[in-house]
């Protein structure tokens, strides 16, 4: 039986972001303790208003090797793009 504690995958809301990034990784014992470990690790300059930890083992992402099978299918539908909108002057770069 290991005694390392599980790896936390830790995601910072910054004070003028929309989303979270990714910031880095921690072990910790439970999602408690990865959440005051990742504030005091990662946002200490004061620049976070939200934090997110994810147990590494919990994450499942898709192969680069799959990126034709995954993203191809996609091309085919073109009303996601968004040449086929007008959009208003008022609303600017988008």
């Amino acid at each position: 039986m290991s005694r390392e504690w599980p790896l936390w995958e830790v995601f910072i809301r910054g004070q003028h972001g929309l989303s979270h990034r990714h910031v880095g990784s921690l072990h910790a014992a439970d999602a408690e303790m990865a959440v005051l470990h990742a504030r005091d690790v990662y946002t200490r300059r004061n620049e976070g208003v939200s934090i997110w930890v994810v147990r590494s083992s919990d994450i499942a992402a898709s192969s680069p090797s799959n990126k034709g099978p995954l993203f191809d299918p996609a091309n085919t539908k073109i009303y996601r793009h968004p040449t086929f909108y007008e959009i208003p002057e008022e609303v600017g770069h988008m």
